[in-house]
C-alpha cells in the first residue's frame, strides 16, 4: 500500500471534523432546526455518521473488502455486531488515541504513549450509536417517549470523548503492517495529517 492508501483515511477523518463542526454549530446554540426536539435529532443524526465513519474508516484502503464489510453492517444496522465483525477483517481496526511526550532521545522528538481513558471506548461505542439511533424513528405515541433532557446533557460529553479519540491517534489500515499517527489538527493549518511507523509494536 501507499501513502495515497493513507490519504483516503485522512479525507475520511476530515469528513469527521466537518460533521463535528455541524454538531458544534448546534450544540453551542449558533444554530438550530427550529424546534428543541429537532435540534437535538439532528446532532444525533451527525455523531451517528461519525461513529460510522470511524468503524469504517481503517477498511478505505481496501475496496472489497470496506464495501462487504458496509453491505453486511447495512443489513442489521447493529453496533455490537458491526464492530464484531470489523474485528474479524482488521483486528486493529479501532484507533489508539496517544499523546505525545518530550523525549531526552536526540533521535526522536516525542515519545508516543497510550491515552488515559477520557476517550470513547469501544464499549461506550456501542452505547452511544444504540442512543443516537434512536432519535431517528418517530416514537410510538402509547409508548416510552424520548427523554430530550438526557441527550442535552449526554451529547455535549459523547462530542468530546469522540475528539479525545481522534485528536492524536494511531491506525492500522487493513492489509498493513505498520501504522499510522494521524494528526487531525495542527499549528500550520487545520487539515489532518498523518505520519508513517512501523511496524506496529508489540501490546
Amino acid at each position: 500500500m501507499t501513502d495515497s492508501d493513507m490519504q483516503k483515511y485522512a479525507d475520511l477523518m476530515m469528513e469527521v471534523k466537518n460533521r463535528i463542526s455541524s454538531i458544534d454549530f448546534l450544540l453551542t446554540r449558533k444554530g438550530h432546526a427550529l424546534f428543541k426536539a429537532t435540534t437535538i435529532e439532528s446532532v444525533a443524526l451527525q455523531m451517528r455518521k461519525v461513529l460510522e465513519l470511524i468503524a469504517f474508516g481503517s477498511l478505505v484502503a481496501n475496496k472489497q473488502k470496506y464495501s462487504a464489510a458496509y453491505e453486511k453492517f447495512a443489513s442489521h444496522w447493529n453496533a455490537r455486531l458491526m464492530l464484531r465483525d470489523l474485528e474479524t477483517v482488521n483486528p486493529d481496526f479501532y484507533p489508539q488515541p496517544m499523546i505525545e511526550v518530550p523525549t531526552s532521545d536526540p533521535k526522536a522528538v516525542h515519545q508516543l504513549k497510550e491515552r488515559q481513558p477520557d476517550y470513547l471506548t469501544e464499549d461506550e461505542f456501542e452505547k452511544v450509536y444504540e442512543k443516537c439511533g434512536a432519535l431517528l424513528h418517530a416514537s410510538n405515541p402509547y409508548g416510552s417517549q424520548v427523554d430530550y433532557a438526557y441527550y442535552v446533557k449526554c451529547l455535549p460529553q459523547w462530542r468530546n470523548q469522540i475528539l479525545n479519540l481522534l485528536n492524536n491517534h494511531k491506525i492500522k489500515l487493513v492489509g498493513e503492517t505498520i501504522f499510522y499517527l494521524v494528526h487531525m489538527k495542527e499549528e500550520r493549518d487545520e487539515k489532518v495529517h498523518f505520519y508513517k511507523f512501523g511496524p506496529m509494536p508489540p501490546q
